[in-house]
């Protein structure tokens, strides 16, 4: 062990980042922490791994439906119309 050490240059903080990510502080209720935790235990996985997991799915199931909708063109809306005055 060395009697001194250099640390002129040395950072605070995590050593290598982690891309893609970025660390938040976020206030959630106290059961919704304790069901993701209770999940985590169960699973055997971090209760941050399986909130981040459920939140992906939520927002790719909501960019589905919208991809699947299809936009409102004016031949469709004309067409939509002749039937309702016809009826």
């Amino acid at each position: 062990m060395r009697n001194e050490y250099e640390f002129s240059k040395g950072k605070c903080g995590a050593v290598i980042d982690a891309t893609g990510k970025t660390r938040i502080t976020i206030m959630l209720d106290d059961d919704v922490i304790a069901f993701f935790r209770a999940q985590a235990e169960a699973q055997g996985t971090g209760y941050q791994t399986l909130l981040n997991g459920t939140l992906r799915d939520v927002m790719q199931s909501s960019q589905r439906r919208k991809a699947s909708e299809k936009p409102l063109t004016v031949a469709t809306l004309r067409k939509v119309l002749r039937e309702e005055l016809n009826r």
